[in-house]
């Protein structure tokens, strides 16, 4: 099967399977939470999984071909979404008086981050070989985070109880 077509259906596949599990699962469990609450719960998985992102800079993760013009906008940018998400996730925890503007300022980086990587990737013809390990990195862990920063977005626009 040609590489292109397994890395996408890959993807896909794993985004269908994300957006079930939250359509089923996870937003009906968030729904009885406090908005705080289910904003913490949703924040904190990137607090540790975007700082993956960085493989793609480590030569033997990641091919040698795979091209800079993607691979540095995309590691930096997932570090800097990593670093807001420990910023969100400690002032949601602590109940700050700003912890609503900072998940939104995470939230819209990081949704905008996989945005622009997915659209580098598109510009840049970018080969899944190239990925080597980092093939996992976006096609089992980005698909996830992207649905959880659409539940983020969606619980961001419910009302504070």
């Amino acid at each position: 099967m040609d590489p292109l077509a397994v890395f996408g259906l890959s993807v896909l596949m794993s985004l269908i399977s994300s957006i079930v599990a939250a359509t089923l699962l996870v937003w009906p469990w968030l729904r009885a939470k406090s908005r705080r609450e289910a904003l913490l719960w949703l924040v904190t998985p990137h607090m540790f999984l975007r700082f993956l992102g960085l493989s793609f800079l480590v030569p033997g993760v990641v091919s040698e071909s795979l091209l800079k013009a993607w691979a540095i906008p995309a590691a930096y940018g997932d570090c800097a979404a990593g670093i807001l998400a420990i910023i969100a996730a400690w002032a949601l925890a602590r109940t700050a008086s700003w912890a609503i503007v900072a998940v939104w300022i995470f939230n819209s980086w990081g949704a905008a981050d996989f945005l622009f990587a997915m659209y580098q990737g598109s510009r840049v013809h970018l080969v899944p070989g190239w990925l080597g390990a980092g093939f996992y990195v976006v096609t089992a862990i980005v698909p996830p985070l992207l649905v959880s920063h659409a539940l983020i977005f969606r619980e961001l626009r419910r009302p504070a109880a």
